[in-house]
Parts: structure tokens; sequence; C-alpha cells
């Protein structure tokens, strides 16, 4: 099987991840794609971030009607803080028969070459980009490389940081999430303070 891998703390998860994974899914040669949740890093303490299990619910329950989109927990017990690299090793070691790929924003893709050894994932795996729109004119010299695969994705400029400060601030934002979520998020009181 051939897996796009999504990494991304989704705190929350919404419409704009669901939408481009989908898409995905639906329009490239990926089989799945596997919404893998980022822990909390012990050493960063971040206030607005929720505790992993629950983000994790919250793509388990904006997944559960997607066949082919899969919440994954992966890096959970991986040593921390988590490289990429080391996760793709793990997952490929974990799940030999299957090819992974990995997703991320064009963003990402500026400064990809900061990664940790960015150059060896490069070589074993490919890249899907998906579009935003951004200030940063520099472009990507990694944009011509025969492993990264530009797709052309709906533009989502709807972010987890304007969904958690629109909850705080008593804002009506259900369409923007799965009503799962919402009803998670609204039930366990999160991000409201």
């Amino acid at each position: 099987m051939n897996i796009g891998l999504y990494f991304g703390t989704f705190n929350p998860i919404h419409v704009g991840h669901l939408a481009i994974a989908n898409h995905l899914a639906q329009f490239s040669d990926l089989d799945q794609v596997w919404f893998v949740v980022t822990p909390r890093s012990p050493f960063k303490q971040k206030q607005t971030l929720l505790d992993n299990y629950q983000r994790l619910q919250m793509v388990e329950l904006a997944t559960e009607d997607y066949d082919r989109l899969k919440p994954s927990n992966i890096e959970f017990n991986l040593p921390q803080p988590n490289y990429t690299v080391t996760t793709l090793a793990h997952i490929q070691e974990k799940y030999p028969n299957n090819t992974f790929s990995l997703i991320m924003g064009e963003d990402n893709l500026n400064s990809f070459h900061k990664w940790k050894n960015y150059d060896v994932i490069l070589e074993n795996y490919k890249l899907y980009v998906y579009p935003r729109i951004s200030t940063n004119t520099k472009e990507a010299e990694l944009k011509t490389h025969p492993k990264v695969h530009f797709v052309n994705a709906p533009i989502m400029e709807i972010s987890s940081t304007f969904i958690r400060n629109a909850i705080k601030n008593k804002k009506d934002i259900r369409p923007l999430l799965a009503p799962s979520v919402w009803r998670y998020i609204d039930e366990m009181n999160f991000y409201s303070k």
C-alpha cells in the first residue's frame, strides 16, 4: 500500500486538514493518508497544546467516516524530540510491505533543508506538497527535485491557532470542524480559557 504521512499537532484537527488529506487520498496515487499526531514535547510545555490522547481522539472522531484517512499515534512511544527521519525509519521497519511518502505544505518545503537528515528523507521518500498562500517569496530550491510532487489541492487558509482563539473569544466556528470534533471540544470545554 502507498501511504501518505501527514504530520501535525492537530490542535485541533479541522476541515482544512481533512480536505487536503481527502484530496490526496482521492486524486493522487496514495491509497491512504495517515494523520501522524505529533506528541507534546516534554521540553516545550505549550499551554494551548492539548494532551496527546485528546488530540488523537479528535483525529479519530474526524476520520471515522473516511475509509482512506487513518489516525496514527506512532510517534507517542518514540524518543523525544521527534525527528521525521527517525519516525520514517521506525514506520518503515514496522510496516515493511508499505511505501511511505510525506505530505507537507509549501511553506514547510521552504525550510525543509533545515530538517535533520533532510537529504536522507529525500533520497528515500516522495514529498507531496500542497499549496499555501505565503508572504515568503523565497523560492524553495527543492521545487524541481524529482521526489517533490506538487498537488493541485484546494488552498485552505484555516489554522488551528485561529480556531483556538475563536473558541476562546466565544465565536461560533462549527463549520470549520467536523461535527463530532466540535461536540468533543465543546463537551470537554477545550480552548475556552
